[in-house]
Order: structure tokens, then C-alpha cells, then sequence
């Protein structure tokens, strides 16, 4: 299953966001971009200013804090463009639906990159099913669960420790630490995604 295997804290000082929770410390200790002319010109290809270069960074910074590939992503934005409504507000909307998100939000992993190994592991069962595709949407009605076999291993057994329980857990999820279980009680809305993406910017790339 291809995925992206590059640095995170990297790939954050590049979008200027903290795509993972460990790069919050990164980007105030090395705020510029990587490489040898990121502190050139008051920070590097930053300064750009253009229309363009404001839609490909937002591209990038959603597409890698959502852990998907290019074609992943232009996939998922064509959907978006197909269905009924604001095609940034749906696509976003796809992006919290997907089954490692979902893990993450529920507070069963401390980062996105984290819930897409538990899950590509095989340690849940949605709907009564073994599941290890992270790219699955989950729905309405669902409930995802931590496998019997899975709650032995020392991950979950330590799970307040590696993945404590976040302050608050979207309203389209009710989770069960102790069952580490989640139910999907709704769809996600646009407020359920970080307040800070700016997803016209997004359609307008894609629109070229």
C-alpha cells in the first residue's frame, strides 16, 4: 500500500503548519522551510505571493496532514467537484470521514500517520468486519471497535499513556475507551475539521 514515508516534522517546517502533533515544537525552534537557502530572503520560497503558489501550498499542507498521495487527493477533490454543495466544505468533509482519521479523532491515536498503522495492522473490526484499509469512509450507524485479540498488546494496554484522551471528541462520534470503541453518530461537518484550512483555495487549484 504506497503511502508517504517522508519526515513529517519536514514536511511541516515546508507548508509552515504543524501536520503532526511532535512538529508544534519543531516550527518554533526552526519556523523556515528546509534546506540550505530556507532562511534566504526573510524565509525562503514563503515570500511567494502569488495566486497559484497560495493554492498549491494549501493543497499540499491539507493533503499531507490527511496522510494522502497526489492521485489520492485528486481523486477525492473530483468527488468533492461531482456532488451537490461547496465542493471544498464536501471535500473536506470525505477527508473526516476516512477510517484513520476517524481513529485519530476518536482519541485511539496520538497523530493521523499513527491511526493508518493501527488500522493497516488489522487491530479493528467495523461493523462485526476486520478492517485494514485506511481509506475506508465510515458512515452514520457505524461502530468501530479494537479487536479481542488486539486489546492484549501492549499498545492498547497502555493506550492513556501513548494516546491520552483528547480534551473533546467531535459531536459525530461517541467513543468508549474502556471498550475502545467508537460509534458514528453523524456525518462530519465543515467545523469538525481544523478551523485554519482555507479549502477555496483548494477548488480554485483545482479549477485552473
Amino acid at each position: 500500500m504506497a503511502r508517504d514515508t517522508r519526515s513529517i516534522v519536514k514536511m511541516s517546517r515546508r507548508e509552515g503548519y504543524a501536520l503532526h502533533p511532535k512538529a508544534h515544537k519543531a516550527l518554533v525552534k526552526r519556523p523556515t522551510p528546509p534546506g540550505q537557502h530556507g532562511n534566504s530572503r526573510g524565509g525562503g520560497r514563503r515570500n511567494q505571493t502569488s495566486q497559484y503558489a497560495l493554492q498549491l501550498r494549501e493543497k499540499q499542507k491539507v493533503k499531507r496532514l490527511y496522510g494522502l498521495l497526489e492521485k489520492q487527493f485528486s481523486n477525492l477533490m473530483k468527488e468533492a467537484t461531482r456532488r451537490e454543495g461547496q465542493s471544498g466544505q464536501i471535500l473536506l468533509q470525505l477527508l473526516e470521514q476516512r477510517l484513520d482519521n476517524t481513529v485519530y479523532r476518536a482519541g485511539f491515536a496520538p497523530s493521523r500517520r499513527a491511526a493508518r498503522q493501527l488500522v493497516t495492522h488489522g487491530h479493528f473490526m467495523l461493523n462485526g468486519v476486520r478492517v485494514d484499509v485506511p481509506s475506508i469512509r465510515v458512515k452514520a450507524g457505524d461502530e468501530l471497535i479494537v479487536r479481542k485479540h488486539s486489546k492484549g498488546s501492549e499498545y492498547f494496554k497502555k493506550l492513556d499513556d501513548v494516546s491520552p484522551a483528547p480534551p473533546t471528541i467531535p459531536d459525530w462520534l461517541k467513543t468508549d475507551r474502556k471498550k475502545i470503541s467508537v460509534k458514528v453518530t453523524s456525518l462530519p461537518t465543515r467545523e469538525d475539521a481544523e478551523p485554519d484550512l482555507n479549502e477555496q483555495l483548494i477548488v480554485e487549484y483545482y479549477s485552473r
